[in-house]
């Protein structure tokens, strides 16, 4: 059963579609994708549009799309949350929403790399394009770019990310890169999360494009992170993820934070689905750290 948010955004798209770009049209901007405290905390949602919706042991958590909204807007509520990352279904909906005022917004570009897919590896872009983000007044887009060497596609998935990282780059917005170094096991695409391998693919990703000003960098947290982030100057924000241990998460994530290239958070699921169940409460520890 949809919730009244979601009723109500329901009648907006049947009966008014023009309201989007309207919503869009008079948000207040941010004045900087950093906040006003120099650390970014952005919250990512772009997990359904790979048919990622699993959280814990719920495999639609995500898919709920009412509950979904009443997450981010606790979450787009609470000091220090500066921003938010999505794929245009969900960006719309917040706008509509009206809760996208002074915050900074990330289109989702590629996810064709349905999670669970013999082609996963072969994330196209389905979503946001360059065009897109600048007409909607929004400050950037993420690609995932997953670089498996025993797969053929890979040649593909850097080119179309090199080309985003250009496209974003010629309009002055941030081109948000996360790259992985990934590889087939039993049927199914995983990320190496290693020191050795998140270096190799931060040192690729940073090479993408024919500029590489407004690139940054969103990378795991693991190991050895000094040194990690030692491979690259870009502009450097952590990933998230689904985190089965908050406190070694959060502890992990204050060490990480430390190092001068890290600008801040890209947390999803482990903010909006916390074990405890509150949604406030996880965020602004979150924000704490930084």
């Amino acid at each position: 059963m949809l919730s009244d948010k979601a009723t109500r955004i329901a009648h907006t798209r049947a009966k008014n579609p023009g309201a989007i770009a309207e919503a869009a049209a008079r948000r207040v901007r941010a004045k900087s994708p950093l906040g006003d405290n120099g650390r970014a905390m952005i919250i990512a949602a772009d997990h359904p549009a790979r048919g990622a919706n699993a959280v814990g042991g719920d495999p639609t958590a995500m898919a709920d799309r009412g509950e979904l909204l009443d997450r981010l807007c606790v979450a787009l509520e609470r000091p220090g949350v500066t921003g938010v990352l999505a794929t245009a279904d969900i960006l719309e909906d917040l706008l509509l929403l009206g809760v996208l005022d002074g915050k900074s917004v990330f289109g989702s570009m590629n996810r064709a790399g349905l999670a669970g897919s013999v082609f996963e590896i072969d994330d196209r872009f389905t979503c946001y394009d360059a065009e897109a983000i600048k007409e909607m007044g929004f400050d950037g887009g993420k690609m995932l770019t997953r670089i498996a060497l025993d797969d053929p596609a890979t040649p593909s998935v850097l080119e179309n990310s090199a080309r985003a990282v250009d496209e974003l780059n010629d309009r002055e917005l941030i081109a948000m890169v996360e790259p992985f170094l990934s590889r087939w096991e039993d049927g199914r695409i995983r990320n190496v999360l290693t020191a050795d391998a998140v270096i190799t693919s931060m040192t690729i990703a940073s090479g993408l494009g024919r500029r590489s000003a407004y690139t940054w960098l969103k990378v795991p947290v693991v190991d050895d992170m000094e040194r990690v982030l030692a491979s690259s100057t870009l502009p450097v924000v952590l990933l998230g993820g689904e985190v089965k241990d908050a406190e070694a998460a959060f502890a992990a994530w204050q060490r990480a934070l430390a190092v001068p290239t890290v600008q801040g958070l890209v947390v999803g699921r482990s903010l909006l689905y916390p074990a405890s169940g509150d949604v406030a409460g996880a965020v602004d520890r979150a924000v704490s750290l930084l």
